[in-house]
């Protein structure tokens, strides 16, 4: 389907660019945003990932994604029973999940192309995708999010009276887009169109091949001393943390949320060295493998990073946003959809530096505490950048049949849309 969504853009947008006497920004837009692609996200992406996947080979390595997935394989046999129930993408996913619901961005992609990579390994059909891979990506689309912080800051740098207000509908909103997303997920594998072939003699590895075994040792006795103290440690900064949120005159949630969110990167970049080297793992070592991982990762998805952004870019400055919101209008106004969150509602799949940028013109144009405002900042904080997060991790293993993952993801942000406009009716309407 991204071939056909590709294709459409670029072409829409040099006909709408050439109807509208805008070729010149049209062609300034696609060699703007390629740059961009490769300057702005890949190259600052590839330290990033290399600091993240480090440590996760670290704790690989120590058993403690192993130690995640098994406290959560309930759950995550329902929702990937493909995947065997010790392999590794189980713990990358969970830890992916984590921090995409604490808004640590910079976490939650790094770990969610290597849970990618650990899905490739099972993979019978290379360059299409698996089962698992397009349920991870209508969660990671969709996922629930805990406190959209971009949202909030956009809001309250605008002067809002109450910039945290929309923290419970976005978060309401984020719950039904996640919930659609994964029926939408399961019910469209089971379709035809959509079903993939049998693979006779296949090499994927089995659940015992594909599990990396640890080493067992001895344990010290003061082994799970050290453990608890790190942990009290952690839990007494975050008790000053939020303590200092507290004095500064803000709810309990924004604070505990904020305090968690806080500290939850510096907690983890020391939680896993020191679990790592209690367990005997040469944890530089192993940093380091993981670290040159990441970077093969980085400059893999740039292809992939400058297709979708220069086509969107492309598409933005030819006008087709305006134009489709211009057409939809009657139809929007008959059912009683703000025509002004239209723009908003369509650049939210496909860009998020875009969404941003029509969310501040939103609040500029209405107000920072106006329905119509609080309705937008609902849908950017229960709505993801489906074709970006699509394209990019895809794109890190190379798979370009991505079967339902565009249809499902879609499908949640639509849930996600509808579910905000509704909610902030009943909370914010007069």
């Amino acid at each position: 389907m991204l071939n056909y969504i590709w294709l459409g853009l670029v072409l829409l947008a040099v006909m709408l660019g050439g109807f509208e006497g805008k070729l010149q920004e049209v062609t300034g837009a696609a060699f703007e945003e390629c740059k961009t692609a490769v300057m702005t996200i890949a190259l600052p992406l590839a330290g990033v990932m290399a600091l993240w996947l480090g440590l996760m080979k670290i704790a690989e390595k120590s058993g403690l994604v192993n130690l995640l997935a098994r406290a959560l394989r309930p759950l995550l046999r329902w929702l990937f029973p493909d995947v065997p129930a010790n392999h590794p993408a189980m713990g990358s996913m969970v830890m992916n999940m984590a921090a995409n619901m604490l808004g640590l961005s910079n976490a939650a992609t790094p770990l969610g192309l290597r849970a990618m990579q650990d899905l490739e390994k099972l993979n019978p059909r290379p360059g299409t995708a698996t089962n698992a891979m397009c349920t991870f990506l209508a969660i990671n689309t969709s996922s629930i999010q805990l406190i959209p912080a971009t949202t909030v800051a956009i809001l309250a740098a605008a002067g809002s009276k109450n910039p945290t207000v929309i923290i419970g509908t976005a978060f309401f909103a984020t719950c039904c887009s996640t919930i659609a997303g994964v029926l939408a997920v399961k019910t469209f594998e089971r379709l035809p169109m959509y079903a993939l072939p049998k693979v006779e003699n296949s090499n994927a590895p089995t659940e015992q091949e594909a599990t990396e075994p640890v080493d067992s040792f001895e344990k010290p006795k003061w082994w799970g001393t050290l453990i608890l103290l790190a942990f009290a440690a952690c839990f007494l900064i975050f008790g000053w943390q939020f303590m200092q949120a507290q004095s500064a005159s803000r709810s309990t949630l924004v604070s505990l949320v904020e305090a968690v969110s806080y500290l939850a990167i510096p907690f983890l970049m020391a939680f896993f060295p020191l679990y790592g080297a209690l367990s005997r793992v040469k944890v530089y070592e192993e940093f380091v493998e993981g670290a040159k991982e990441g970077f093969q990762v980085s400059i893999r998805i740039i292809p992939y990073l400058v297709a979708i952004i220069a086509s969107v870019a492309m598409f933005r400055a030819a006008g087709g946003i305006d134009i489709i919101t211009r057409f939809l209008g009657p139809a929007l106004n008959a059912i009683q959809f703000p025509t002004e969150l239209l723009p908003l509602v369509l650049m939210r799949p496909l860009s998020g530096s875009g969404a941003n940028g029509l969310f501040a013109e939103l609040v500029q144009a209405h107000g920072p505490d106006s329905l119509l405002t609080r309705m937008g900042a609902s849908v950017m904080g229960s709505t993801e950048t489906t074709f970006y997060v699509i394209a990019v991790y895809f794109g890190s293993v190379a798979i370009r049949r991505t079967r339902h993952a565009v249809p499902a993801g879609l499908v949640a942000d639509f849930a996600g849309v509808t579910a905000s406009i509704i909610i902030c009716r009943l909370v914010f309407g007069a």
